[in-house]
């Protein structure tokens, strides 16, 4: 049986999203129970070199609800415009790719099957189709922004564990 776009997409950006905004919540919750002011990890990164909190969680709704968008345009860049500047503002962003996510009907998705995109920044064009494009680029940076996001909070230590970041299962019924 072939897996449509949609099933490819919607549900696993659902799962993780569903997961990120739990994470947060979590860390809202740990900052209040210990007295911590939440704003103090919004800038927070894992290394110095590393991208701070704030771009992590955009980043999460951008390789989600930015790639199904960019599969319909043709092209998709690099995040642009402010960071989330308050960790109130990264649960709104969550919320808005979930919102988005939801949005979105098979029929739309899949009709975007077979078609192209390019990633542009700069003067680099990568072109992709729109199934190459999610799966060798838009997931792993989607998963990668989310687990950063998860390792910062975890860092900080609010208490999450493997089952905070996988989220709800979608299991057979």
């Amino acid at each position: 049986m072939a897996i449509s776009l949609y099933e490819l997409t919607v549900p696993s950006y659902l799962q993780t999203v569903n997961a990120i905004s739990g994470v947060l919540a979590r860390g809202a919750t740990f900052c209040k129970e210990k007295g911590i002011d939440p704003q103090s990890f919004v800038e927070t990164r894992l290394f110095p070199d590393m991208l701070p909190l704030a771009f992590q969680v955009a980043s999460v709704e951008h390789h989600s609800a930015g790639a199904l968008a960019a599969l319909k345009s043709g092209v998709f860049n690099p995040p642009s415009g402010p960071l989330p500047a308050d960790y109130a503002a990264l649960q709104a962003k969550i919320d808005h790719a979930k919102a988005e996510l939801e949005a979105l009907t098979p029929d739309a998705v899949n009709a975007l099957s077979g078609g192209d995109v390019r990633f542009e920044m700069g003067d680099l064009k990568m072109p992709f189709t729109a199934e190459n494009f999610i799966l060798s680029f838009s997931l792993p940076n989607f998963h990668f922004h989310a687990t950063t996001t998860y390792d910062i909070l975890r860092s900080k230590g609010v208490p999450l564990g493997k089952r905070h970041y996988m989220g709800q299962l979608r299991m057979k019924a």
